[in-house]
């Protein structure tokens, strides 16, 4: 589906760095086919050293290049990236955005006819182990937004969703990993209280978040089942789930979701 195109990455930072071990890795395309660009010279000597990959501090040169763009910069300087490559975009380059709150729309109306997708990842594309959602601009078609999800899918799940579920994406799975932190340091924490040393609590918490969240996705079971599973009559997990339950956890999280889906709407209202 890559095959013999150009891929070009405005953006040298730990986002684009993720997609790119991904896609390497994953054989879909060879290093030759990417180039970045970066205002830092210093990252983009350091992602030719990692990736072999061509570099130009030009992003009009590298617009003009690439048959797929992703802009993987800030959302604050992402007008100011489009008002540059606009005047040099062909409408045959696919537009792939991850900046946080900047629409389709925005996008659109500063390049009319170009195929645009919106996508939002989270932080785990890293250890390739993400969540990503994309939405469709006007004129991508299915197949362009097959191609975006395949470059996704190298680096964890993917879903396809309209654009105005982006802020609740963001509220989930883009801010998850943040709460998930908390969980962890807290069971963590938890360990250290009933004996363990950190380092040992620390394990035991996060491959035990780790296996349940496998379970959930290879066995295709509802969580609610699995918990009834671990649940014995008087046994210690139903003991643990009824303090969860009268401290409000469940409460809790459901509202910081969406209190994050909010804050994420009001952010691309400015």
């Amino acid at each position: 589906m890559l095959l013999n195109k150009t891929i070009g990455f405005i953006g040298g930072g730990a986002m684009a760095e993720a997609l790119i071990r991904g896609i390497l890795k994953s054989g879909m395309i060879e290093a030759s086919q990417l180039i970045v660009n970066d205002i830092s010279s210093e990252r983009l000597r350091y992602l030719t050293n990692l990736f072999s990959v061509e570099t130009t501090s030009d992003s009009q040169e590298l617009a003009k290049k690439a048959d797929v763009l992703f802009l993987t910069v800030k959302p604050q300087v992402m007008n100011h990236v489009v008002d540059q490559i606009t005047p040099v975009v062909s409408k045959s380059t696919i537009i792939v955005s991850v900046a946080a709150g900047v629409t389709l729309s925005t996008l659109q109306n500063k390049m009319p006819g170009v195929p645009v997708v919106r996508v939002m990842p989270n932080t785990a594309v890293a250890v390739g182990e993400g969540m990503s959602a994309i939405a469709l601009g006007k004129y991508a078609t299915s197949s362009i937004g097959e191609m975006v999800s395949s470059v996704f899918a190298s680096v964890g799940k993917v879903v396809t969703v309209g654009e105005d579920l982006m802020d609740a994406v963001t509220g989930l799975s883009g801010s998850g990993p943040g709460y998930v932190y908390v969980l962890i340091d807290a069971l963590t924490d938890a360990g250290v209280r009933v004996g363990f040393s950190r380092q040992t609590a620390l394990l035991l918490s996060a491959q035990t978040l780790l296996g349940a969240a496998k379970m959930v996705l290879e066995t295709g079971e509802h969580p609610a089942k699995l918990r009834d599973m671990v649940t014995s009559p008087g046994g210690t997990s139903i003991t643990g789930i009824h303090v969860l339950e009268q401290k409000g956890v469940r409460a809790a999280l459901i509202d910081a979701v969406v209190a994050a889906t909010e804050r994420s709407k009001e952010m691309g209202r400015k």
